[in-house]
């Protein structure tokens, strides 16, 4: 393994972070063990960084690779009466976790209306708004062509603007 991807992979933990929350639908339990996966599949070489793409590039789409993983085998593994109580019993951590995180009534709001958008809108307003991506760079960590990411990226600002009530972005 390389020692040099790992250090040059420590500047980008935080971004990945917020990357691996998003991939997880806000859950902080479940995003940390997908970058702690995606760290182990650098590690153990399963993931390898060819100079093809920017670093930052290839990592994102390694760990959204990694959440898509770690979703399949959760629900492969969720028996009916875990979904039941799932649906039956309301998350008031959560949303205590979240409510300390989000202070801010805009960005609460904002992060509401980003829930309600389709995920591959979600996914692109997220990685050029939060991580500072290029359009390029999403396609290329979405898995998807540039025509499609300027695609999703143009639909969900113009539902965003719908969505969010008395905006300053919003056209009269």
């Amino acid at each position: 393994m390389n020692d040099s991807l790992v250090n040059s992979l420590a500047p980008l933990h935080a971004d990945a972070f917020g990357w691996a929350l998003h991939c997880c639908d806000g859950a902080h339990a479940e995003a940390a063990d997908v970058l702690q996966n995606a760290y182990l599949k650098v590690i153990a070489g399963k993931a390898v960084w060819h100079e093809r793409s920017n670093l930052k590039t290839w990592w994102f789409g390694v760990v959204r690779l990694t959440a898509r993983e770690e979703q399949r085998k959760r629900r492969f593994r969720e028996s009916l009466p875990g979904k039941i109580l799932r649906f039956c019993v309301t998350d008031d951590a959560s949303q205590n976790q979240s409510n300390t995180l989000e202070l801010d009534e805009s960005a609460r709001e904002l992060r509401n209306c980003l829930s309600r958008l389709p995920a591959r809108q979600a996914e692109v307003l997220h990685l050029v708004f939060y991580q500072d991506l290029s359009l390029a760079g999403a396609a290329e960590i979405m898995g998807v062509s540039l025509g499609s990411a300027r695609t999703h990226y143009e639909r969900g600002k113009a539902r965003l603007r719908e969505l969010l009530p008395a905006s300053p972005f919003k056209k009269s």
